[in-house]
């Protein structure tokens, strides 16, 4: 086999995994146009015969602006904290010598490890305890106590390949070591904490366990939890289901197109590091 018959295989290969890998979400999107009847109609149609927009009409009247609202809070607060505590902390992991540190660095790799329903109950007891039920507080601070170990991890592994030389020469030309790091290492490091910043964002997005255990109002759920507004009383309402779904991902999907170039950027980046 030559090189361009194997550069065409390698091409027919990656379209068939794309293909695989967003049918469904093709699938999701065509089925939210169906009706109920089509649905279910046999053989399937891939597209529908008559496109129906009642089913987004429908879940306009189910408040989900207020379930996108709250998502987008979440999920933005939540980013935020876990930018903000996790790089000085991976800066400070990767650049002094701290007692104790590879014990640190232990936990957070332990963390990882934990599934979300191990901590939920002490998260529950301690949020009850300190007052911070039924508010937007504890879905913020659940979501970032998985974000930010994963974020430290990630960016110290990428401040250990960035050479000290750089801050040395920064502070000979009079910069102290807070204005070298914001002014030299921060742009250096933008590509990785913008992944760690999407990461955490669609983790949050995508959150429902932490939303729906924390927060007993309806009108604190994000869109994740919202869609059982979608299920109707006498069954599944698919077309309403696949509508709902349609808007929740519609977000992320926007977001990882706007920022597919940095994404990529800040992975291989990492990855060379």
């Amino acid at each position: 086999m030559n090189k361009r018959h194997k550069e065409w295989l390698l091409n027919i290969i990656g379209i068939l995994i794309v293909f695989i890998f967003l049918f469904p979400v093709f699938w999701m999107i065509v089925t939210s146009f169906k009706t109920q009847a089509e649905i279910f109609q046999t053989p399937p149609t891939f597209l529908p015969s008559e496109w129906q927009f009642g089913s987004y009409q429908e879940i306009m009247q189910n408040d989900i602006l207020q379930n996108f609202m709250n998502s987008l809070l979440i999920s933005s607060l939540t980013t935020l904290l876990v930018l903000v505590l996790a790089v000085p902390s991976a800066y400070g992991l990767a650049r002094f010598s701290i007692r104790g540190k590879e014990l640190f660095i232990l936990l957070f790799l332990v963390t990882q490890m934990l599934p979300a329903t191990v901590i939920l109950t002490p998260l529950f007891i301690l949020f009850n305890q300190i007052g911070v039920l039924n508010s937007y507080i504890g879905p913020i601070l659940a979501c970032a106590t998985l974000g930010i170990p994963f974020s430290v991890l990630i960016l110290r592994t990428f401040f250990l390949g960035i050479p000290r030389e750089l801050e040395d020469a920064a502070k000979i030309d009079g910069c102290n070591p807070l204005s070298a790091f914001l002014r030299i290492v921060m742009p250096l490091a933008m590509p990785s904490i913008i992944v760690c910043g999407a990461v955490s964002f669609f983790f949050t997005w995508g959150d429902l366990i932490f939303s729906v255990t924390f927060n007993r109002s309806q009108e604190l759920w994000p869109l994740t939890a919202g869609i059982y507004n979608a299920i109707g009383q006498y069954g599944i309402e698919w077309n309403s289901l696949m509508a709902f779904a349609t808007i929740s991902a519609l977000p992320v999907l926007i977001i990882f197109i706007l920022l597919q170039k940095r994404l990529v950027k800040g992975l291989a980046s990492g990855a060379v590091k």
